[in-house]
């Protein structure tokens, strides 16, 4: 079995979707971290931060992880469709 060619648009949406499953993942224990850190600094000129940087991240690393995994797949996918082309693709030996 040889891949000549993938979708790129189909092969970015699924590791966009998957990408932004891990940054929800990572968003959650960086949130996590960020709230503990920021209880013991109520002294400082703003306690808030960690906790707000905390809360930012399961919001902003989901769509940050997602969208960046989508275009970075998307384009690998096409160089992969380019390279294949010349020189055949890869072999696959399934069962």
């Amino acid at each position: 079995m040889v891949i000549k060619r993938i979708e790129p648009l189909s092969l970015a949406k699924l590791c966009g979707i998957l990408y932004a499953i891990m940054g929800l993942i990572f968003g959650c224990v960086l949130s996590v971290f960020a709230v503990a850190g920021g209880f013991p600094t109520q002294n400082s000129p703003m306690p808030a931060f960690g906790m707000v940087l905390g809360v930012g991240a399961i919001f902003f690393l989901p769509i940050f992880y997602g969208g960046l995994g989508f275009v970075f797949t998307f384009i690998g996918a096409a160089l992969y469709n380019v390279i294949a082309g010349i020189v055949g693709g890869v072999e696959l030996e399934v069962q």
